[in-house]
């Protein structure tokens, strides 16, 4: 009797493995470390005692305060890198299946051992303005190659609550900020919808329903879109809680730290000054029109008449192909990074053999795409492979952090705190390789592909994130006052995302409900606006790069290690980039207009058509 032939299984996505470091939470290894972090926190603490590293008296160091520097920095760093690894470890499993009872329990006893540290980084920045960061590094080798933080520890002290009140908002902050942030994570990982499909309804995963936002059928896009705003109410009300106790708390610590507002906490945490934020908020707000533009000439290939309609914002064109396989998107973004050097190229490589990454979306997954470093050089690279273009993206961008991370694996601690507006330069860099690869050698409709892929991307980060700041600021504004609630929240997104879209959007379909599934707006800082600073800044470094390839490729290494060390404004100066002048960042999204202006001229014929 002849069988019916099965179909070829579709190759599985990659997912990580963790396995090599520890086997697992009940190996010997595992709760070794954990045991030995908790009294390594300990003796630290009692190492602080022993050389009293608080506040003082400005004075003079010592070279006894030369020593006391040497043992601390040293011993911090070491117990900051197995902090480092441990909670990576754990969060490895919390982060792929926040269902995990036992992952969830040791992600809270790594959250204790942090705010028993957060206390002897105040206590060290006090140390350090009362010696005067500078002149300890003349005594310290210690202090001379960790200037660059230090100096950072010293301003910050100008921002600290008392000793007593800084520990003491440590342990609060775990049961306070932190609980709240995992509750949105954990609420948003783990819900369902039905999602009414061509073929039928489906129960999908968040993490998948968002997936098909990227879809090529209208239908399973905006199937999708309604099952979001059905699926999001459910969960708002506490989500809103959330959002209203870690702004809130934030109003408070920043108040009682004497930050004037919020976002200059912000720019501090970032390394950037409000000269540099303000030039750059002025050159994107001056762009605003113009991808409102390109907005709506997306919409009409869409069918859309009246600026294009949220599910359709990454829709990918109809008559272009849209799908990618793994391996397809893997080879693409490989071949991309092979242009610049066989070491960018061989990271993909490395990834995928030593199982850095998980692609796969599924239940209990937390959504979007992160990149977390790990042992030595090594990353935990987490994606939501959707087998769009739009995804091979998402994975350079990704493995172009991981990158970044080989670039300071021999950094200490201290030194490779990356701010994350710094942070985003290499991942930027990473995906702007794919793209020109790509518009070197396509034309016609395949060019125009890329173009779309490229700019759904770049109006993200200029535009929807320039309405994530809006919406942020003037909920930072109105808890000084009273609480929000899901009404009130459902129309400052409205308001914000019509501010920053404009006519670009068919503005009857706006998202009220992106506060709920956004993680970025759930931590004491705004944690939006430096993705705009990463994507501008990458832009004015290729720039660089295509007009000197070998005097960048010797700098940029370097570079690349140094963005713990150094000002936004310091690393943009080694490049000769001077970005506290609005003329650099127009200069980025001119980039992004000359590609607006192809993208309308290719897509001229399918509109008169």
């Amino acid at each position: 009797m002849s069988q019916t032939p099965s179909a070829p299984e579709t190759p599985a996505l990659p997912r990580w493995s963790v396995a090599d470091v520890h086997e697992s939470f009940d190996s010997r290894s595992f709760t070794d470390a954990m045991e030995r972090l908790g009294a390594d926190v300990g003796r630290l603490n009692s190492l602080f005692d022993e050389h009293n590293v608080r506040g003082m008296a400005p004075r003079k160091p010592t070279t006894q305060d030369a020593e006391a520097a040497d043992a601390v920095i040293t011993a911090f760093n070491a117990v900051a890198e197995a902090n480092n690894v441990l909670g990576a470890y754990v969060y490895a499993t919390v982060s792929t299946d926040s269902r995990h009872e036992r992952a969830q329990g040791l992600l809270s006893e790594l959250e204790v051992i942090d705010s028993k540290m957060s206390p002897l980084v105040a206590r060290l920045a006090e140390w350090v303005k009362s010696l005067n960061a500078d002149d300890l590094a003349a005594l310290s080798e210690q202090a001379r190659e960790h200037i660059g933080p230090l100096r950072r520890l010293q301003a910050r002290a100008e921002h600290q609550m008392s000793e007593d009140e800084e520990h003491l908002y440590a342990e609060l902050s775990t049961t306070g900020s932190s609980s709240w942030g995992r509750l949105q994570g954990d609420l948003t990982s783990q819900l369902k919808t039905v999602v009414a499909m061509p073929d039928g309804d489906k129960e999908l995963p968040m993490a998948a329903v968002r997936g098909l936002a990227s879809n090529p059928d209208v239908q399973v896009r905006k199937a999708a879109y309604e099952a979001e705003m059905r699926a999001w109410p459910t969960i708002a009300t506490a989500c809103a809680a959330a959002m209203n106790a870690i702004k809130g708390e934030a109003n408070t610590v920043n108040r009682r730290r004497d930050w004037a507002s919020p976002l200059d906490a912000s720019l501090y945490a970032n390394s950037v000054s409000r000269a540099t934020f303000d030039a750059m908020q002025s050159a994107v707000h001056a762009s605003l029109p113009d991808f409102r533009r390109w907005l709506r000439v997306k919409g009409r290939l869409n069918g859309d008449q009246n600026g294009v309609s949220w599910w359709n914002l990454l829709a990918p064109l109809s008559f272009a192909p849209s799908n990618i396989s793994w391996d397809d998107g893997v080879r693409l973004v490989r071949g991309a990074f092979s242009a610049y050097s066989d070491r960018l190229a061989g990271l993909v490589d490395r990834s995928l053999d030593e199982k850095w990454i998980d692609a796969e979306p599924r239940e209990g997954k937390v959504g979007g795409a992160f990149c977390m470093s790990f042992v030595d050089d090594r990353s935990l690279v987490l994606l939501n492979w959707s087998g769009s273009v739009d995804s091979a993206q998402t994975t350079a961008h990704e493995l172009g952090h991981a990158y970044h991370n080989t670039q300071l694996a021999h950094r200490t601690p201290m030194q490779r705190s990356l701010p994350m507006a710094l942070a985003e330069t290499a991942s930027i860099f990473c995906e702007t390789l794919v793209v020109e690869e790509g518009l070197s050698r396509l034309q016609g409709d395949e060019r125009l592909a890329l173009l779309d892929v490229d700019l759904q991307g770049a109006a993200q980060v200029v535009v929807d994130i320039h309405s994530r700041f809006l919406f942020e600021s003037e909920v930072f504004a109105r808890r000084q006052r009273r609480t929000l609630g899901v009404s009130e929240l459902n129309e400052l997104m409205g308001d914000a995302q019509y501010r920053a879209y404009g006519d670009g959007i068919d503005q009857s379909t706006a998202h009220p409900h992106m506060w709920v599934l956004k993680p970025h707006y759930y931590g004491s800082h705004f944690y939006n606006w430096p993705y705009t600073y990463g994507l501008l800044f990458g832009l004015g470094l290729y720039a660089q790069y295509q007009r000197d390839p070998e005097r960048f490729r010797n700098g940029y290494d370097d570079l690349l290690s140094r963005a713990g060390m150094d000002s936004a404004e310091q690393l943009g100066q080694t490049f000769g980039l001077d970005v506290t002048k609005e003329d650099f960042w127009t200069a980025s999204l001119d980039v992004l207009r000359a590609r607006m202006r192809d993208y309308e001229q290719l897509a001229a014929p399918h509109l008169t058509s």
